[in-house]
């Protein structure tokens, strides 16, 4: 390992530009002519529209255009879609209700727009908003999916009878039933899984742009996944044709997930530039963001897992309903279903699983993925669940799970995953040792004396990370492929370009993807440039999200440079005269083997390039491209345990400690690993403890900006102890299993088990505030 290559710490080099304000955001960027939109959005969550009367707001001071969604529908844009089909248990496919970008003839959620104004500043256009007037005829509304689905609710789509989308079920009803009829103990709970907003740093924005002159489209956007949305642009909505647009992702900050999708304002600025003759672009608020980003989770689910006379689990049955709001966003099919119940085995060799989703349309705005996107809410149905059987069995909570876990790979779960490789004991012994386990009960005693309740809880993850491959995911229903494209450029000088279809948020990829440049060819990492965002500079790729970038992206990455490295020791073989296979890369050098002949890499590229002494029948040019199509899912898993201290008297939780230990097979950057679990670490307490979206029973969010949605912050967090024990995956060329999602998705079941241990009370729902806690407190008192 040199000291800038694979497991070094290296500093991120993009920090630079990011600590000093010179990113280069949507907002940031300036195109000559480029004007500004606003859009009109519904205040009803269910209504139909009547009609829309633009004509004063088109008479206000620096008004350009005013288009509504009748234009771009006659203009033949096609409406939104869910790119992932889900057919019901009987085979009937889902029921996907029309979206338009604006709204037509109803709206149904609160905030979704139904025209857009295009001014000369930021300003006059939200004064022309407010001046077109829309009469709506108010609808009933329902904003919960449970009440979605009973009898006699309103209905939101023609397309979905009873707001039903799917009803489907993965694994074996009857041995699960078996399973659970003949147990020696069956413990039974219904869980909510909490709706969240991700509340990225940088809200979104689109800038569209259409060139007359070359009849060509470009949109600069908050994606994580430029490339599949000029695809879907282009191929579904009928914006442009793909060759006549470009879409461009610079620094994006932050996504979690809620950037993956295809927003209507994307869509419905680069029509609008075409329309009005000039650059629109448009930047969210902090409120239009909450009201209109995909919001993550919002599932009701009842599980029963069932045990033999020697705690052996011998079953699991879950039954859950998933909310997916007023219509179906890009990946919110496959959430619920692929991503959710194929991970309900954890840990644990379960013989018996059944799982049966419900999905409703409700008046609230779309759900989809957010990060861990049902990897989360899977952990926290069995870990909750695991933790509750412990304490109805009067054992150890990580005895019970030591007992139960898998222990030989590769293994096949009973809802279609086969796991590679992994050693869950070595992770809980991590986490027990670093948390003092054993200490706690003293601990808890001298909490007592001053008054306060500590408890403990513990958490043993499982994610499927890296989803693959295609053609194993497209049975199952995704209309994408889940590989990725790079290319590697050796320039002239030496210096060396890598192309990635993944896309950086946030993530580091400009550190280590050059880190793992440097450890093949000895490059140093500042004479190496990744390029990535830009549809017109990377030809496809599939972006970033689910913990891909790593074992998907880097992999194609390595592929591009064994391309590269077999044609740099041809050239260096052909100039020091010697045989091929005994040429060696080290320190930026060629060498030859057990020989003092050496050829600078740098001059090694400028004979590729000057192609004065190549080998007969080399083409010049050092460039080599690659896809990569992983063979299977990777999984990494861990071990989290939180501890915590309430305050009786005001409900008031305090983490006090928080240990991670976690499996993320071969790690390129420890530091930057470290930094995705503190921020996924941080999401999930949040969730826990703070974070809850909350619409009235008009459809109204009440929670529509920070003085109502609690972010965490510095004091709600503890110094997190984190550690890895890594089990290398065997299904891709460096070991990787990806570690972005994983501290959101361990950690809300651990800080739950462990404020439920100190209250004696383990009906809570998340988030604990302190007037739940305070509430569950007072219960627990009373019986």
């Amino acid at each position: 390992m040199g000291i800038e290559g694979i497991g070094a710490r290296v500093a991120r080099k993009e920090d630079k530009r990011f600590i000093t304000g010179a990113g280069r955001y949507v907002d940031d960027m300036v195109v000559p002519g480029m004007k500004h939109a606003a859009f009109v959005r519904s205040p009803h969550a269910h209504a139909e529209i009547e009609s829309i009367d633009v004509a004063a707001a088109k008479k206000m001071p620096g008004v350009i255009g005013v288009l509504t969604g009748k234009e771009i529908k006659a203009d033949g844009i096609g409406n939104l879609i869910c790119g992932w089909m889900i057919h019901s248990k009987d085979g009937t496919p889902m029921k996907m209700g029309a979206w338009s970008p604006m709204a037509t003839d109803r709206v149904r959620f609160v905030g979704e727009a139904v025209a857009i104004v295009v001014a000369e500043t930021k300003g006059q256009a939200r004064d022309a908003a407010e001046a077109v007037v829309v009469n709506y005829k108010e609808l009933p509304a329902v904003i919960d999916a449970v009440a979605a689905l009973e009898e006699g609710a309103p209905q939101l789509h023609p397309e979905a009878e009873g707001n039903l989308i799917y009803d489907w079920e993965i694994g074996d009803a009857a041995a699960a039933d078996k399973a659970i009829a003949s147990a020696a103990h069956v413990t039974k709970l219904k869980l909510v899984n909490n709706r969240l907003v991700p509340n990225a740093m940088e809200p979104r924005a689109a800038l569209g742009h259409y060139d007359k002159a070359e009849d060509h489209y470009t949109c600069w956007t908050t994606s994580q996944n430029p490339h599949v949305a000029r695809v879907v642009m282009s191929a579904f909505y009928n914006v442009a044709p793909e060759n006549k647009l470009r879409v461009i992702a610079p620094d994006v900050g932050g996504g979690f997930g809620s950037k993956i999708f295809i927003y209507p304002e994307e869509i419905v600025c680069l029509w609008a530039s075409k329309k009005t003759g000039v650059p629109v672009k448009w930047v969210a608020d902090r409120t239009e963001s909450f009201l209109t980003d995909a919001h993550g989770r919002d599932h009701v689910t009842e599980v029963q897992m069932a045990f033999d006379a020697d705690n052996r689990m011998t079953g699991l049955k879950v039954d859950t309903i998933a909310n997916l709001g007023g219509y179906m966003s890009l990946f919110s099919s496959s959430v619920p279903t692929y991503l959710y119940a194929t991970l309900l085995s954890g840990q644990y060799a379960i013989p018996a699983i059944h799982c049966n989703v419900r999905t409703a349309y409700t008046n609230t705005a779309p759900v989809d993925a957010y990060r861990g996107a049902g990897r989360p809410e899977a952990t926290y149905v069995m870990e909750r669940v695991v933790e509750t059987a412990a304490r109805e069995l009067g054992v150890s909570p990580a005895e019970l799970r030591r007992k139960n876990f898998i222990t030989e790979f590769p293994y096949q779960t009973p809802v279609i995953m086969a796991y590679d490789a992994g050693d869950y004991a070595a992770s809980l012994d991590a986490a027990m040792k670093a948390a003092d386990y054993a200490g706690f009960e003293a601990r808890r005693a001298e909490a007592k004396s001053r008054g306060k309740l500590r408890g403990i809880g513990m958490s043993c993850y499982i994610e499927a990370c890296g989803i693959a491959p295609s053609q194993a995911v497209g049975s199952l229903g995704a209309g994408v492929g889940l590989w990725e494209s790079a290319e590697v450029r050796v320039n002239m000088a030496g210096t060396i370009e890598v192309l990635t279809g993944s896309h950086s948020h946030g993530q580091g990829h400009e550190t280590t993807f050059a880190q793992l440049v440097n450890q093949r060819f000895g490059v140093p990492i500042e004479q190496v440039s990744i390029v990535h965002g830009d549809t017109d500079k990377v030809q496809m790729g599939m972006g970033t999200y689910g913990s891909r970038s790593g074992a998907v992206g880097m992999s194609a990455i390595v592929k591009a440079l064994d391309k590269v490295e077999a044609k740099a020791k041809k050239i260096a073989a052909h100039l020091l005269e010697a045989d091929e296979a005994d040429i060696v890369i080290e320190n930026g050098e060629l060498k030859v083997a057990g020989t003092d002949k050496t050829l600078p890499w740098f001059q090694m590229a400028l004979a590729a390039y000057a192609a004065h002494n190549l080998p007969a029948g080399m083409e010049p040019g050092l460039k080599e491209g690659a896809f990569y199509d992983p063979s299977n899912f990777t999984f990494p898993a861990g071990c989290y345990i939180c501890e915590v201290e309430v305050d009786p008297d005001t409900g008031t939780t305090e983490i006090v400690q928080f240990v991670a230990a976690d499996d993320f097979g071969n790690i390129i950057n420890p530091m930057i690993v470290e930094g995705q679990v503190h921020g996924g670490i941080a999401q999930g307490v949040g969730q826990a403890l703070l974070e809850g979206c909350r619409y009235d029973q008009s459809g109204q969010l009440i929670t529509a900006s920070y003085m109502d949605y609690t972010m965490p912050r510095a004091g709600d967090l503890p110094s997190f102890t984190v550690s890895t024990s890594n089990t290398p995956c065997p299904g891709n060329p460096l070991g990787i299993k990806g570690c972005g999602e994983a501290g959101a998705i361990g950690s809300p079941p651990a800080v739950i088990n462990a404020v439920t241990d100190a209250i004696g009370n383990n009906d809570l729902t998340m988030p604990a505030t302190p007037l739940t806690v305070w509430a569950a407190l007072k219960a627990a008192t009373r019986h």
